[in-house]
């Protein structure tokens, strides 16, 4: 084999390695995070994108993501977040936006109207920092231990309480807000 050909081997390797790693991810987190960014998401479309893109961050760097089973969900639920986070934020941007530039008095209808418990839920939920839902979505819906949740967010036990106390709270006060006919606000009244 020539000089040439051996590199190109072993870069087919190195291919074929990234390929098989990146399909042991996705068969070992898959459902545990389409679980996740359902319940972080509005629809199961947007979960299904948001597993995607993270699976897609893993492919792009499979270097970057740690050895082991934990190491490996915790660097997947980061990556997912975050792009939560970056979708949070550009709607809220949009929102503002819509809110700005349209005529006074005219109200955008809310399509999920009907289900209202739900609805006043995901509504309230989304009053709450990337951060704060993040915790009570992987703490309340779906049970995990404030420990686990400390160790797959990269933050401490504490740090955990201390997000699930306040989101709890501002969770309760947007639901009263809402159900008083006021504006759906946290505590802090962020727009």
């Amino acid at each position: 084999m020539t000089g040439d050909a051996a590199t190109v081997a072993m870069a087919n390797h190195e291919a074929q390695a990234a390929v098989d790693r990146l399909g042991t991810l996705f068969d070992a987190h898959h459902q545990r995070l389409y679980r996740l960014a359902r319940r972080l998401s509005g629809s199961a479309d947007e979960a299904r994108d948001l597993v995607q893109d993270t699976f897609l961050r893993a492919a792009r760097a499979p270097a970057s993501v740690p050895a082991g089973p934990s190491g490996e969900e915790a660097w997947l639920v980061r990556v997912l977040i975050n792009l939560c986070r970056d979708r949070w934020g550009q709607t809220a941007n949009r929102e503002r936006l819509d809110r700005s530039t349209a005529p006074r008095g005219i109200q955008a209808a809310d399509p999920e109207a009907a289900l209202v418990a739900r609805s006043v839920v995901w509504t309230a939920l989304a009053t709450l920092d990337p951060r704060r839902r993040a915790v009570l979505v992987m703490h309340e819906l779906e049970g995990l231990p404030i420990d686990a949740v400390a160790r797959t967010l990269g933050v401490t036990s504490v740090t955990v309480r201390w997000h699930l106390s306040k989101g709890r709270r501002q969770l309760a006060s947007a639901i009263r807000g809402m159900s008083d006919g006021g504006p759906i606000r946290g505590e802090e009244g962020k727009p």
